[in-house]
């Protein structure tokens, strides 16, 4: 990776903070309605301890629920593989879960689960679908010649599964990882909204609601950009682990121009 790679998006950013920074001053617009990112960064300051102990929470919730669906997915993927009809089969619920609104099924589980439970789960269900259709696709996109030639070798299916099939469905399998980690983060969010919402909960979420009910709003967007950099966090994990894992071989982590 260049050092241009990393200094571009970050001079991108300084730019669009000083932007922020000189509309709010210029126009004189009142914290409450807009606080500018120097007032953000001293409320984030002032309320380290409180937010980063909910940051906590919430990365605690989000990571454990990234490995549940990473664990049931890949499963799951592996078991669909070996058969058509059980893939026919189980399919269409794991679709029916990744359609419904999160939004929606929130307050349901609230209402049959403890919130600290809910929470899991929706995280869970939001992340769980991206890895097992990425996973399924890997190991169903096997080059051909590589199978006839693992035919020719006689290779039993156990082999056949760890040396072609494993392998092949890595790239597809670390894209949804990606794509699972930002949504566990978003279905941890919008769980503890609503839990926060029944006055329950301690996670980022649950201070956005709390202030805006009383109207601290830079304490909102300290929270909003806490939020922001763990994406970021988790995503720029995820995108290492899988140029660590895929570098030398395959060309999603080749540089540009080799």
């Amino acid at each position: 990776m260049k050092l241009s790679d990393i200094f571009i998006p970050l001079a991108v950013c300084a730019a669009a903070l000083g932007v922020w920074e000189w509309v709010v001053m210029s126009r004189d617009i009142p914290p409450y309605v807009l606080p500018a990112p120097s007032a953000i960064l001293e409320r984030l300051i002032e309320d380290r301890e409180l937010l980063f102990s909910s940051l906590l929470v919430t990365l605690g919730v989000t990571l454990k629920a990234l490995l549940l669906a990473t664990s049931s997915g890949v499963a799951l993927a592996l078991l669909l593989a070996q058969s058509k009809w059980l893939e026919r089969a189980l399919l269409p619920f794991a679709i029916v879960l990744q359609v419904t609104p999160i939004v929606a099924i929130a307050p349901l589980l609230l209402v049959y689960l403890q919130p600290d439970n809910a929470v899991l789960v929706c995280a869970f269900l939001v992340a769980f679908f991206p890895i097992l259709s990425n996973t399924a696709l890997g190991l169903a996109s096997v080059d051909h010649a590589l199978q006839d030639l693992f035919d020719l070798y006689h290779a039993s299916p156990w082999q056949r599964l760890i040396y072609l099939r494993l392998p092949a469905a890595l790239p597809q399998f670390l894209a949804g990882l990606r794509i699972g980690g930002g949504l566990s983060l978003i279905g941890a969010i919008v769980a503890e909204l609503a839990a926060g919402a029944s006055g329950q909960g301690s996670g980022l979420a649950y201070r956005i609601v709390e202030a805006g009910f009383r109207l601290d709003i830079p304490r909102m967007f300290a929270a909003l950009a806490l939020i922001s950099a763990a994406g970021l966090a988790i995503y720029g994990a995820l995108t290492a682990l899988s140029y660590y894992l895929l570098r030398g071989w395959h060309e999603s982590a080749r540089e540009r121009g080799e």
